[in-house]
């Protein structure tokens, strides 16, 4: 089955949205969870789903992203494959070419038809489309095989969330058989609280055709506000399929910050043990509920504490000083917080410079 599917990750994220996080970072790669990057997730997915490799969108900084990848993800049985830039990687291990002459990418749907060759070769059957920016872990093979008894163009995987998150989401409508009936990027009023997760798959066939249609006209290159409208528009069957458990979109420095507070909460969905484990994999690291100077919190064993962290995650090489308390914050691999520093809902970043998040949104919401 899985030699028919073409599975692409679209990694074109700036992290524009993230603050200093973001800065001088590609978004694939900002540390999650204590454990791994942002882009780990949708990889470990695929090969754990029996995908054996898995092509990369990409533009900006592309080379940084995958001399990354090629250290990290490149292994038995399991790759991600560079497209224009592979046949280098393969036969030198190191940098690829020059980029391609042509215009830059504009959106999602413009990664898919500036790179058709390598998305719609010979035998592809179905077109498996990932984000490089979402925390969830899922088996691919049910919603594969799902997209095939039915026969549909498009099953799109979908979450009920907070309806006062919607606006942020593609939100989606389904009727009583399970059929798509309505999209909308980013609805300013939202009429329900089930939104696209931003994947999905697509018979092949079908995608290229759409791309033909809209490329050249007056679009946005994107997804989600051209391709599955035009599709809906179409008459094409598309249909739902529920994404269970947890499942989080990382667009803002918000979100990732409430998304580590749930990481440590009293009923967490994202057990530590279904983490990639990509940064200090030799590190073991997990939650601790109560201990001397720690209060349930995501801490590694080389966890160096003179002070109290406490609902908090800390990756790698993390240092506390003296009497400092650290509350509802993430700190990254390496960071030294000083003797006597009070930190709360912040990120430390490597550097040591602290980046507060706003913490109006959580109340409510998170469970500290």
């Amino acid at each position: 089955m899985a030699d028919a599917v073409r599975a692409v990750l679209l990694a074109g994220g700036e992290g524009r949205r993230m603050g200093r996080l973001g800065h001088g970072r590609l978004k694939p790669l900002v540390p999650f969870g204590g454990a791994c990057r942002l882009i780990d997730f949708s990889l470990a997915n695929a090969a754990a789903s029996g995908l054996g490799e898995v092509l990369l969108l990409s533009q900006y900084e592309e080379e940084q992203l995958m001399d990354d990848l090629y250290r990290t993800w490149w292994r038995p049985g399991f790759r991600v494959n560079f497209g224009p830039y592979d046949r280098a990687y393969r036969e030198g291990g190191g940098r690829g070419p020059e980029r391609p002459a042509g215009p830059p990418e504009r959106g999602t749907a413009d990664a898919l038809i500036r790179k058709a060759p390598y998305v719609f070769g010979p035998g592809t059957s179905e077109v498996l489309v990932l984000h490089a920016d979402h925390v969830y872990r899922f088996d691919y093979r049910p919603l594969i095989e799902q997209h095939r008894r039915s026969g549909a163009a498009l099953t799109v995987c979908y979450q009920r969330i907070e309806r006062r998150f919607v606006h942020l989401f593609g939100m989606v409508e389904f009727d009583a058989g399970g059929r798509l009936t309505r999209f909308v990027e980013k609805p300013a009023e939202p009429t329900s609280d089930l939104v696209f997760a931003a994947f999905c798959v697509f018979d092949a066939t079908v995608l290229h055709r759409y791309l033909e249609k809209l490329d050249g006209t007056d679009w946005q290159h994107d997804i989600s506000r051209d391709v599955i409208p035009a599709m809906l528009a179409g008459g094409e069957l598309i249909l739902g399929h529920e994404v269970p458990g947890h499942w989080e979109d990382i667009g803002t420095v918000d979100r990732y910050h409430l998304a580590h507070l749930a990481m440590v909460g009293e009923d967490p969905t994202l057990p530590p043990a279904e983490l990639p484990s990509t940064v200090e994999p030799g590190t073991a690291r997990g939650l601790v509920v109560a201990a001397p100077g720690i209060e349930r919190s995501m801490v590694p064993a080389d966890l160096v504490n003179h002070g109290r962290i406490e609902h908090s995650v800390a990756f790698p090489g993390v240092r506390i000083g003296a009497g400092a308390l650290v509350r509802r914050s993430v700190l990254l691999p390496g960071a030294v917080v000083p003797a006597g520093a009070r930190i709360d809902s912040a990120i430390v970043l490597e550097d040591g410079f602290v980046q507060q998040v706003e913490t109006s949104y959580a109340q409510g919401g998170a469970s500290v």
